[in-house]
């Protein structure tokens, strides 16, 4: 029994570091996921894994919170982070389609106050023929 209870002050303070370990790096690793930086979060979720064991480490004197807080934390980060990362890449189309459709609704605008009288537009585009260039000149800009 003193054994135990010598055991058990030493590894609840080690698993509670370790859950904290863990804990921080789940927060490394959800800012990760949502900005896109795998080689950020795979070094974070490599390091929880460090914390994790050592918060398994508690489990040994009947302290189980540090394990769960820190199991929780991973999968918590991975939900949250992957949930930002697609909520900033609707933003990012959003505000890339945002100009096209601008653009799109000047042009009808223009169309629109344009004349409606059939010889003001050409029934066809004109188009302008280039005589064929001859063969040095095509080596001259290949050169």
């Amino acid at each position: 029994m003193a054994l135990t209870r010598a055991l058990a002050s030493i590894f609840v303070p080690i698993g509670i570091t370790g859950a904290a370990i863990a804990l921080v790096c789940a927060l490394i690793a959800a800012f990760a996921l949502a900005r896109g930086s795998a080689g950020l979060a795979g070094g974070a979720i490599g390091i929880w894994i460090v914390g994790a064991l050592l918060s398994a480490a508690a489990s040994f004197a009947n302290a189980w919170a540090p394990l769960v807080t820190s199991l929780a934390a991973l999968g918590a980060a991975l939900l949250v982070g992957g949930l930002m990362r697609a909520a900033v890449r609707g933003l990012r189309t959003m505000s890339e389609r945002a100009p096209q459709q601008a653009a799109s609704a000047e042009a009808a605008v223009a169309e629109a106050k344009a004349p409606a009288h059939p010889a003001a537009k050409p029934a066809r585009p004109t188009t302008t023929v280039l005589p064929p260039a001859s063969v040095t000149d095509s080596i001259r800009i290949a050169a």
